[in-house]
């Protein structure tokens, strides 16, 4: 049976590290895709609103 788990994070070190602590306990063999987007938000009033950065990670793999 195919699973999937998520991972969102603001900064990439974050993801870095969720995403590593999750595949310490799933075998190498079991992980069948990983896939990687970077999203940006950035406001017309840069002032008053920063720029929003999301880093995902979506893992594929099997039980």
């Amino acid at each position: 049976m195919l699973k999937i788990k998520l991972f969102d994070e603001e900064h990439e070190e974050d993801l870095e590290e969720a995403v590593n602590a999750f595949l310490e306990n799933i075998p190498e063999s079991k992980i069948k895709d990983v896939k990687y987007q970077v999203s940006i938000s950035d406001s017309l009033r840069a002032k008053e609103e920063p720029t929003i950065y999301s880093y995902s990670i979506l893992v594929i793999y099997s039980e």
